[in-house]
């Protein structure tokens, strides 16, 4: 049995037009819209995106 990858969502959405890039989670709109569907190495890949952004 697999774990899922938990979505990094902290119930803060909203866009910034500046970076286009949520301000609760750090990701991207197509991040989110696809989260529910991606493997799990791409959501573990988003996860790394995102701590990258937040530097």
């Amino acid at each position: 049995m697999t774990t899922a990858v938990p979505s990094p969502c902290i119930s803060i959405c909203q866009m910034s037009p500046k970076t286009e890039l949520c301000i609760g989670c750090l990701r991207t709109i197509e991040e989110i819209a696809n989260w529910s569907i991606l493997p799990d190495d791409e959501k573990l890949h988003i996860l790394k995106l995102i701590e990258e952004r937040s530097a």
